[in-house]
């Protein structure tokens, strides 16, 4: 497996599914860069990944460690399975990541910096609502896409 470099392009959407779950190859991405060293201002179990990490019932240091083997997308989600404290059906993850899909901004803190965030960086876009979307702008405009 090829490891990312996070200085250079951003980890994959957190769109993206393994095994059904969101979030999960953008975390392996980060947390592979992170291992080499080649994060950037990327971060390895933020919180964003702890959603993953809860839900699936998997330790991030024990998960990193399996990253470190140098396995691959596959290999790392038959660990998971194997691993995981929940032993989750198809439709629960299902459901779990078009939650993660659409989850927004909920208390005031949260909503001021992603308003002050969208404003900042995609102040044209109309289409910016969720997390999801906010982290792709984000990653676009990082590497030098004008939103």
């Amino acid at each position: 497996m090829k490891t990312p470099d996070l200085t250079q392009n951003p980890p994959r959407s957190p769109r993206v599914l393994l095994g059904g779950y969101a979030i999960l190859p953008r975390m392996l991405d980060k947390g592979r860069a992170t291992i080499a060293g080649k994060h950037g201002e990327y971060h390895f179990n933020c919180p964003l990944d702890q959603q993953f990490l809860n839900f699936a019932g998997i330790d991030a240091a024990k998960l990193k460690k399996q990253l470190a083997l140098g396995k691959g997308d596959g290999e790392m989600l038959e660990w998971i399975q194997k691993n995981s404290k929940f032993k989750r059906l198809p439709q629960e993850i299902a459901v779990w990541s078009e939650f993660q899909a659409q989850r927004v901004p909920t208390d005031l803190d949260s909503r001021k910096f992603f308003q002050e965030y969208h404003t900042k960086t995609a102040p044209d876009r109309n289409d910016v609502a969720t997390w999801f979307d906010m982290l792709d702008i984000d990653d676009f405009v990082s590497f030098g896409g004008k939103a």
